[in-house]
């Protein structure tokens, strides 16, 4: 049990992790494991809507509510866009403007358009249909029919060589886009952003229209394009969108308000997840300097800035500063009355004495509002973090139990909250060696975020694979098969079928496989393994590159075939070569593996041929370390927390 503490210093790390400082921000690629994430001032937005709003002749977009601050009207900035006095497929004698916009909800919009369809021509039922469509997503309605309805607009464009490149056209496709995403349907919704975004740009640079017209849709179109890159676990095209977004609300907010100070942070915190900590400070700064002027002190903006600042200065391993801010920021929440706030504040100073080795500063700052807390299951589940660091193992699997009970309770109202605990208490249950119970966890977790409205594959794939990985661990093949090709499955949806995530997936289901005796079926998995990781960032020298070569090599003899299992022990040979010293029992053993396999293709038997195959730790979509994601051979817990 004593090396459970040794496993602890990574996991301590996402023990209180799930806690958020953002006002409202979610990258799709995140995982709760290892992010800032969510709290009660953070619900994740996947709706970036242009808003239509009455006038006669045109269409307007009108309090355009941001990416970060539509849970609070009060953050919403407006544009009263005009795009331009009429649509360029609508007859200037026709009332349909008037009496689709002064329609007071989708369903009277769609009575009316009904009674008039039959009298409409072409650019009529266009227009129509793209103002139904976006009253549709204004209301949450159906999806299917959004798209519906934005197909038919799209189709009466298509047929006008001329306005092809309007701002009309641009909009459809932004609903088109946003509405695919919603659907998972990314490879579509990335087809119809890129368009818009190829429209706008071009607009601006023609000036056809006034660029305070263009920018509010090309605001949606690129937070849209990071829900979907973020999705697919395209970090560096996801931050590319933010950072162009941030540009654009620059313009449309000013650089001095406290909506642009808010965006800021949140790019911030964007950069922390991608562990681009110079940026973070960067951002973060500019962000305080704005609310400081702005707000005062004493203000809960100034107290989210500062928790984002001390997660930026703890990942630049300067833990004076980065206590120094989050005791400010619990000092800001106190005087402001923000108790909820308050208690994560509490949480992240604590995560940061564990990680110190400060157990009993740590513990006794939970202590004190562990009682009083609108946010218990935080708290307990970070004082079962640090019972754990103590090797206080009964006591850490009571109050974890504890914090389970309480989660309990509040999963209708905090789902995704819920879910995030769930994924942070199997974690220290691993850390602890107790796999059934976090095994058990996990698939509670799983079916959790099955119910969530906006579910996120990357989470989903997540957890699934987890599950396969450590059933797979502890012998339960059969188990472990219907996870590991669930995960397989929204791996190929979620990020293509070439993804390097989709490599470790595949080589486990391969050790599945081979397990029971599919050997088939495990050399296509372990090929496909190898092939997608040789293409992948991590190349053919990568160690869990090799391991998977050499996995395929054991499959091809368990199925007698000689030649290739030799073909593929060699490739790996050469490949711990080029590693030098750093590997030379990983060598030693693919040499003596080489020259068993080489005496059984002469048929002299060699009985203490090794045929086990090796499962690799899932690693994440999300990570940032996707150059060089660092294999382990010793416990779950490294990987799972990393």
């Amino acid at each position: 049990m004593k090396r459970a503490t040794t496993k602890l210093i990574s996991c301590s790390k996402i023990a209180t992790s799930s806690t958020s400082i953002s006002g409202n921000f979610t990258p799709q690629f995140t995982n709760s494991s290892s992010s800032i994430s969510n709290s009660p001032i953070h619900k994740p937005c996947t709706n970036h809507n242009l808003k239509p709003c009455s006038n006669s002749n045109a269409l307007f977009y009108k309090s355009y509510k941001t990416h970060h601050f539509h849970n609070n009207p009060s953050q919403n900035y407006s544009t009263h866009v005009g795009i331009t006095p009429d649509f360029p497929f609508l007859k200037k004698s026709s009332n349909i403007a008037e009496v689709l916009t002064a329609a007071k909800s989708a369903e009277e919009m769609l009575k009316a358009f009904k009674k008039m369809e039959a009298n409409l021509d072409e650019g009529e039922i266009g227009f129509a249909c793209m103002l139904i469509g976006f009253q549709l997503r204004q209301e949450g309605k159906d999806p299917e029919k959004i798209v519906s309805f934005a197909n038919r607009a799209l189709a009466v464009v298509d047929k006008e060589g001329e306005n092809k490149g309007c701002l009309f056209v641009a909009s459809i496709l932004e609903l088109l886009g946003s509405t695919n995403y919603s659907l998972r349907k990314y490879n579509d919704a990335l087809g119809f952003l890129n368009r818009a975004n190829n429209i706008l740009v071009k607009l601006e640079d023609d000036g056809k229209y006034d660029s305070q017209d263009i920018k509010p849709v090309l605001h949606a179109v690129q937070m849209n394009l990071a829900d979907v890159h973020g999705a697919k676990g395209m970090i560096e095209a996801f931050m590319d969108n933010l950072r162009k977004s941030l540009e654009i609300k620059e313009v449309l907010m000013g650089k001095d308000s406290r909506e642009f100070g808010n965006a800021n942070r949140d790019f911030a915190i964007a950069c922390v997840r991608s562990k681009d900590f110079k940026d973070g400070l960067l951002y973060c700064l500019k962000a305080l300097k704005i609310h400081l002027a702005l707000l005062g002190e004493n203000s809960v903006e100034v107290g989210h800035d500062r928790r984002v600042l001390g997660r930026v200065y703890n990942g630049m391993e300067e833990y004076k500063k980065a206590l120094e801010e989050f005791q400010l920021a619990q000092k800001v929440y106190k005087n402001c009355g923000c108790s909820s706030y308050l208690d994560h504040a509490v949480i992240d100073a604590a995560t940061l004495n564990i990680n110190l080795g400060r157990y009993e500063d740590a513990m006794n700052t939970l202590k004190g509002v562990v009682q009083d807390s609108e946010n218990q299951f935080y708290i307990l589940t970070s004082i079962g973090a640090v019972l754990i660091h103590q090797e206080k193992f009964a006591d850490a699997k009571r109050c974890l139990e504890n914090a389970c009970s309480v989660l309990d309770k509040q999963e209708k109202s905090k789902p995704f909250e819920v879910f995030e605990v769930y994924l942070t208490i199997t974690m220290l249950y691993e850390a602890m060696e107790e796999f059934e119970t976090s095994i058990s966890l996990l698939k509670r977790a799983l079916s959790l975020l099955e119910k969530l409205p906006n579910e996120q594959p990357p989470l989903e794939l997540d957890v699934s694979a987890r599950i396969g990985w450590r059933l797979l661990l502890m012998g339960k093949v059969t188990q472990a098969i219907p996870y590991l090709e669930s995960a397989a499955e929204i791996g190929k949806v979620t990020f293509g079928s070439k993804n390097f995530v989709l490599g470790y997936v595949y080589n486990n289901l391969g050790v599945a496989y081979l397990e029971l005796e599919r050997t088939q079926s495990a050399a296509q998995m372990f090929a496909a393994a190898k092939d997608i990781m040789d293409a992948s960032s991590l190349g053919p020298h990568h160690n869990d590159s090799i391991q998977a070569c050499q996995n395929l090599s054991k499959a091809y003899a368990a199925m007698k075939s000689y030649p290739l299992a030799i073909e593929f022990q060699q490739k790996a040979v050469d490949a711990w070569e080029s590693h030098g010293r750093s590997e030379e029992d990983e060598l030693r053993e693919a040499r003596q593996l080489l020259q068993q396999l080489k005496a059984s293709a002469r048929g002299v038997s060699t009985k203490d041929y090794p045929t086990k195959t090796v499962p690799l730790p899932y690693v994440r979509a999300d990570s940032r370390d996707l150059q060089a994601p660092q294999p382990s051979s010793e416990s779950s817990t490294k990987q799972l927390s990393g």
